[in-house]
């Protein structure tokens, strides 16, 4: 037996889905099965499950809102999106890339489907995780990473054969040796597996970060015990080699990070360390201190 093994706390089916703006339908994983502090250092995690958006002139999505002391990722699996903040980042998220936005010191946001992927419409399928940042970087210059998927860094799945069975993608961290295409201001593992059917891949992580994966597509097996698409598999803070085997083809987002161990004061889109902070971005939002957005 392997004493080695992460142990599942507990796997989570999808939460009751409720819309953010009107262009995300999510399901909320963190804080709303497992705690910020269970989590530390991802302080929120929201699950869009692949929906169908009808065709619309007008892009849905989620107006101007602030941000404050975390970062956010996005995640683009089916859709696109576009979006601006108000420090002059923006772009497209298309299908397989993601944005890495670190809105620090404060920035205004806001976020919408692509407008041509809209008078389309389709599947749209999406993660977005909030990364909290250590006290000391909370108030820094906010930055922008646009990673385009042909630019994260993979490292290839072979069997014994050498036939290719999939490949992790890494986003952020570092596996086999492959290191992650975004910067980040803790440790942070943050993987996409994608692996073909009757295929097993192992990973390692220390056995005090918090450790948790999300089953995009597919069914898998996590150390033995089956998990169905769509649900988040929360492991405990002991031992560290997780093995996942995929019942039928599947792509699974994994994470892992250290525990930041500070205090955490969150209001709404913004995640401080005391209730001081928390009323000062306030008064600093109300002030018209984060800016605006450049149409």
């Amino acid at each position: 037996m392997n004493t080695n093994i992460k142990k599942i706390n507990r796997v989570y089916s999808p939460t009751t889905p409720h819309f953010v703006g009107d262009g995300f339908r999510v399901h909320n994983f963190i804080p709303a099965e497992v705690s910020m502090e269970d989590m530390d250092p991802f302080v929120m995690l929201d699950y869009n499950s692949k929906y169908y958006f009808t065709p619309s002139e007008r892009p849905r999505g989620v107006g101007s809102h602030p941000h404050r002391g975390f970062e956010t990722v996005t995640i683009a699996y089916k859709g696109k999106v576009e979006h601006a903040d108000s420090s002059g980042g923006g772009g497209v998220i298309g299908e397989g890339d993601v944005q890495w936005m670190t809105a620090a010191s404060g920035v205004m946001h806001k976020e919408y489907h692509q407008k041509d992927w809209s008078l389309e419409g389709g599947d749209f399928h999406m993660v977005q995780l909030w990364v909290n940042l250590p006290a000391k970087y909370k108030m820094s210059s906010p930055k922008y990473q646009a990673i385009a998927n042909e630019n994260i860094n993979k490292f290839i799945l072979k069997n014994e054969t050498g036939s290719q069975v999939g490949h992790v993608e890494v986003i952020a961290g570092e596996y086999q040796g492959v290191k992650g295409s975004a910067t980040t201001f803790s440790p942070i593992n943050l993987f996409n597996l994608e692996l073909k059917a009757n295929n097993k891949n192992s990973f390692a992580f220390p056995a005090e970060y918090a450790t948790a994966l999300v089953v995009i597509e597919g069914q898998i097996k996590v150390n033995d015990e089956e998990v169905k698409v769509d649900h988040f598999v929360h492991f405990q803070k002991e031992g560290e080699v997780i093995t996942i085997e995929a019942l039928e083809d599947s792509v699974v987002l994994v994470m892992s990070g250290e525990p930041l161990n500070e205090p955490i004061a969150a209001y709404g889109p913004f995640v401080m360390n005391t209730e001081e902070e928390i009323k000062d971005a306030l008064e600093d939002l109300y002030s018209g201190r984060f800016g605006n957005i450049k149409e």
